[in-house]
């Protein structure tokens, strides 16, 4: 029963263990890659209002129940091996604290398992244990409640996650251009 609680005491997100395996998770983000077609539809659903609640309400309601989702609008799930990160009571989104236990068990909800534990577990059973080395930016809290699938589909979220060797960062951690789409970065450079 606790398990299915979504909230902590303190009213914040419990740690959620997946109900889907990790290799059908990946397999279905191969589907839903970015294609002419989705961009297209996410195009068209936003155009339309009521068309984009009914969406995004789809959305919110399949990653809800499968993967604990909390409708940041800036969905990791690919890097974090279809764990979502967002539903550490910390919301951390590059690792773990530092409070788990050395069982693995989270430092605010002792009960459950640290979901960084589980996102390492994933991304190994899928083969995509490098992906977890990789730095996620930080939430954008204006984007809550939207849809990432159509943010992804339109390509806005581009840049979401950067790989730790990136030159740029060693250059200047300072530099925000880090954190945004290398394409745009340069456009922004080349016009200045």
């Amino acid at each position: 029963m606790h398990e299915r609680r979504r909230e902590t005491d303190a009213g914040g997100p419990r740690p959620f263990r997946p109900r889907i395996g990790a290799r059908p998770a990946y397999a279905a983000h191969r589907l839903l890659a970015r294609n002419r077609l989705y961009h297209r539809l996410a195009a068209a659903v936003e155009r339309r209002p009521g068309v984009y609640r009914w969406f995004t309400t789809a959305e919110r309601v399949t990653k809800e129940r499968l993967f604990g989702c909390r409708m940041c609008g800036q969905c990791a799930l690919p890097a974090t091996g279809y764990a979502c990160p967002m539903t550490c009571p910390k919301q951390l989104r590059n690792g773990p604290c530092g409070g788990a236990s050395p069982t693995g068990r989270c430092e605010v909800v002792p009960e459950l398992t640290c979901v960084w534990v589980i996102a390492g577990e994933r991304a190994a059973a899928g083969g995509h244990d490098a992906d977890l080395d990789l730095l996620l930016r930080p939430a954008d809290h204006r984007q809550w409640t939207r849809s990432s699938w159509v943010n992804y589909w339109q390509g806005r979220d581009e840049g979401l996650w950067i790989d730790p060797a990136d030159e740029r960062l060693r250059a200047d951690p300072t530099d925000e251009r880090r954190w945004v789409d290398p394409p745009l970065a340069l456009a922004k450079e080349e016009a200045r």
